[in-house]
């Protein structure tokens, strides 16, 4: 049981909309599908990891062993859910990233089985806001390809993907397995699928949970 200081501020506010979350590989559409639904559901869209953390992740992924980027990872994951918490007294939020990246993406980069960063994480759960649906994006590795070769702003997690050795494919069943876990789970193929279809399918399905 969290006690002060550590209780968030606002954590008895009411919700004025819904908590989204989109999760998935890098390149898989997270950015501009959160885009397209902040515009949509006039929601406030979040980044995790939000400033002042961002940018700051080229340098702590080289200079810094697992431990430590982990507990960066986590500090941005509770400063998100901070401003989530905020900002969802006003209205809806989507979040590009939450939890389940910084999990699935610690695992799968550090060859650390989710039971031991599930472990390191699970004292920190209390803490954060808890979303209403948190969609899973999928993409098949042909589709993933093309759309990093159009992509004009990739970083190194997106380059990564296809040239450390079993990157993806570790990315992947790291996601499947938090997904498998996660009650607020929403499984979403986004091949042959624009990103207009992805957010009409997010929209009807938030509006059958809320009914």
């Amino acid at each position: 049981m969290l006690t002060a200081p550590y209780v968030p501020d606002g954590s008895g506010g009411e919700r004025k909309g819904a908590f989204v979350v989109l999760e998935g590989v890098s390149g898989v559409g997270k950015s501009t599908l959160t885009a397209l639904l902040g515009e949509r559901l006039n929601a406030t869209t979040i980044h995790t990891l939000p400033a002042p953390h961002t940018g700051l992740s080229a340098a702590v992924n080289t200079h810094l062993n697992a431990l430590p980027q982990f507990a960066f990872y986590l500090s941005g994951l509770l400063h998100a859910s901070d401003r989530i918490r905020d900002a969802i007294t006003r209205g809806p939020v989507v979040a590009d990233r939450y939890l389940s990246s910084v999990v699935a993406c610690h695992a799968a980069v550090h060859s650390a089985g989710l039971d031991q960063v599930r472990v390191l994480i699970r004292p920190f759960l209390p803490y954060l806001i808890q979303p209403d649906a948190t969609f899973y994006l999928n993409v098949s590795n042909a589709s993933l390809l093309a759309r990093m070769g159009s992509k004009t702003d990739l970083k190194r997690d997106d380059t990564e993907l296809f040239n450390v050795p079993g990157r993806l494919a570790a990315l992947r069943k790291t996601f499947t397995t938090v997904a498998l876990t996660d009650p607020t789970a929403v499984m979403l193929d986004t091949d042959d699928r624009s990103p207009d279809d992805l957010a009409v399918a997010v929209i009807e399905h938030l509006e059958e949970i809320r009914a």
